[in-house]
């Protein structure tokens, strides 16, 4: 166990998804996987493991934020043997064309956080997902006819920004999508030699506005769930 996951070793499959709602792990567990079982309640951060499609398969909030899923990821790669973690979470369109409900698959992941400080690296290193999660979620989703981007994400530390103009400079630089867990997840998941994908659904545009509502974002993101669960 560590301080925030009461699970036994053998307890969490080697693959994890990761939506940042603990509430979003409870419905794909209930709702997809067969015979879930709870591994972990500490902090209200629900975690599970079930089977779907005949393949064991885990489901574990990670909360908000690089620091958040920074520490869930670590544990997960370190303490529970997890060789793998699909991010599936919500994310800010930002690119012209990136509509509400469209999933983005991060093949990389730009920030402003400090967060590879820790590496004490003598350069910028560039988080990237692993190609061959990737390369499938791609083909799950052009098979089940999903509208969706591949392309940079920006993981921002910040919600409420006090420079105006920031998602549109990043915008500028061809990033399709905000949103402020995935290169933690990139970077973690390379220092120790494991695998990463992030895919998130369009939550809202915050350059114009539009946006779903909360219930929808809990429950109706069904689409990157079942690539995600297919990928596992």
């Amino acid at each position: 166990m560590t301080p925030h996951n009461q699970a036994k070793k053998g307890e969490i499959a080697k693959t994890v998804l990761m939506p940042g709602d603990p509430l979003r792990a409870k419905f794909i567990a209930e709702t997809y996987l067969e015979n879930p079982k709870c591994f972990n309640t500490v902090r209200n951060m629900l975690g599970y493991t079930g089977t779907f499609e005949g393949r064991e398969i885990s489901v574990m909030g990670s909360g908000m934020g690089m620091p958040s899923i920074g520490i869930y990821s670590y544990e997960l790669y370190h303490f529970y043997d997890v060789e793998a973690i699909i991010r599936i979470g919500s994310a800010g369109g930002i690119a012209d064309h990136v509509k509400l409900r469209d999933v983005v698959i991060g093949m990389g992941a730009c920030t402003d956080s400090n967060y590879a400080a820790q590496y004490r690296l003598p350069g910028t290193f560039a988080p990237t997902a692993d190609f061959g999660l990737l390369e499938k979620a791609v083909s799950l989703a052009r098979a089940q006819g999903v509208p969706f981007h591949v392309g940079n994400l920006i993981s921002s530390d910040l919600f409420y920004g006090d420079y105006a103009d920031s998602l549109t400079d990043w915008k500028k630089m061809g990033v399709l999508a905000v949103e402020m867990e995935a290169a933690a997840l990139y970077m973690n998941a390379a220092r120790c030699g494991k695998k990463a994908l992030a895919m998130a659904t369009v939550s809202d545009l915050p350059l114009t506005g539009e946006a779903t509502t909360p219930e929808e974002r809990q429950t109706t993101f069904t689409q990157m769930m079942e690539i995600a669960l297919r990928l596992a």
